[in-house]
């Protein structure tokens, strides 16, 4: 006998508010904590998932309880889906599951990992709701087997109910590196750029940075969520920065950042690029600015920040090179001022949320 047969009553046991469109203030609240749960276990990993996107599911009773959080970690690893069913049967819950909550609509085919559509189909879940539709042609289909009929399940789109907007709006989000590498065929580009209360973006002599303990942190965070850095020459000859991740903890075992140096007259240093090379980084020189995002798209780059002076982030917003821009504004009369500019729903609405393991000032250099 299937799951779908048996028959249990909660909060989510009836489809009735699915078939008229309208859900009950609980059932609404519901399902905003539990994708924000599997929003929050996901942005956990963005920066270790390429060229995967990072993805959240939280499993729920038939009550509306949590059960399970799970996200995927890696290329190679479990999917958020699979993950959290693998940890529901660990936990001798997995009878109880009745619904499933997925910030990017299943997986429908065979890659590293069997489909997370198959997976969710050899389970107790009734109902899925999906985050956002995958834009991966390859993978995508999974909403349409979920519901393929015998045994089908119920299937519940987030941009069909605008009581959670909000949520459906985090979750393109968060999807947005990944989206854009698949849509566009170039990575996300966030610009980074700190500057003193004048608009100034050179430090004070002898020191390297004028921004706060708080805005370091969130800087090493956009790192630790980049697949790629991008750079001038400029500022390889004037900082030879190393740009690694230290303010906060960086993820384990993630593949090799690329570092992208903006030099039209081959001027990186041979020593500096060996110190990159040694440090786990893979450099690459570029002659041409407006060849980097596609290139970086090739190399399967979810997300690029860029690490640069005036003149280049002056050249790339002429351009309009970027997707979103983080300006951190340092000030003597309190805390440290960001603004974002963004074209779209900005992933660095993650980055900007506190409570993400920082390192204490004593344990890190900027």
């Amino acid at each position: 006998m299937g799951w779908d047969h048996i028959i249990v009553p909660g909060v989510f046991s009836s489809r009735s508010d699915r078939e008229s469109g309208v859900f009950s203030q609980s059932v609404i609240e519901t399902v905003r904590l539990g994708f924000d749960a599997a929003l929050t276990e996901a942005s956990r990993y963005l920066g270790a998932t390429s060229p995967n996107p990072a993805v959240g599911c939280t499993l729920l009773d038939r009550e509306g309880a949590i059960l399970v959080t799970a996200a995927h970690h890696r290329t190679g690893a479990r999917h958020a889906e699979a993950l959290a069913l693998y940890r529901a049967r660990e936990l001798g819950v997995i009878d109880r599951v009745a619904t499933a909550l997925v910030t990017l609509e299943p997986c429908n085919h065979v890659g590293r990992t069997p489909p997370c559509s198959e997976a969710l189909r050899d389970s107790p879940v009734s109902t899925v709701w999906v985050g956002m539709r995958d834009p991966n042609p390859v993978a995508g289909g999974g909403i349409a087997r979920l519901r393929q009929m015998p045994e089908g399940r119920d299937v519940i789109l987030l941009e069909e109910c605008p009581a959670l907007a909000e949520t459906h709006r985090a979750c393109q989000a968060l999807l947005a590196p990944f989206a854009t590498r698949i849509i566009r065929q170039r990575p996300w580009i966030t610009v980074k750029q700190a500057c003193d209360g004048k608009g100034s973006m050179i430090p004070p002599e002898g020191k390297t940075t004028f921004t706060s303990q708080n805005s370091l942190e969130i800087a090493h965070r956009l790192r630790r969520a980049s697949d790629a850095i991008i750079t001038g020459i400029g500022t390889v000859l004037a900082d030879r920065p190393r740009f690694t991740v230290r303010h906060v903890v960086d993820h384990e075992d993630r593949a090799p950042r690329l570092v992208v140096v903006c030099d039209r007259q081959n001027r990186v240093p041979d020593s500096w690029r060996e110190m990159m090379i040694g440090s786990g980084y893979r450099v690459i020189v570029s002659h041409d600015l407006t060849e980097i995002p596609g290139m970086l798209g090739d190399h399967g780059v979810n997300w690029a920040m860029v690490e640069a002076g005036p003149v280049l982030l002056a050249e790339i917003d002429r351009l309009g090179l970027w997707d979103d821009w983080l300006t951190i504004r340092a000030s003597h009369e309190g805390p440290d001022r960001c603004s974002v500019r963004a074209h779209s729903p900005s992933p660095l609405r993650f980055i900007l949320a506190e409570g993400i393991n920082p390192l204490p000032a004593d344990k890190a250099a900027f």
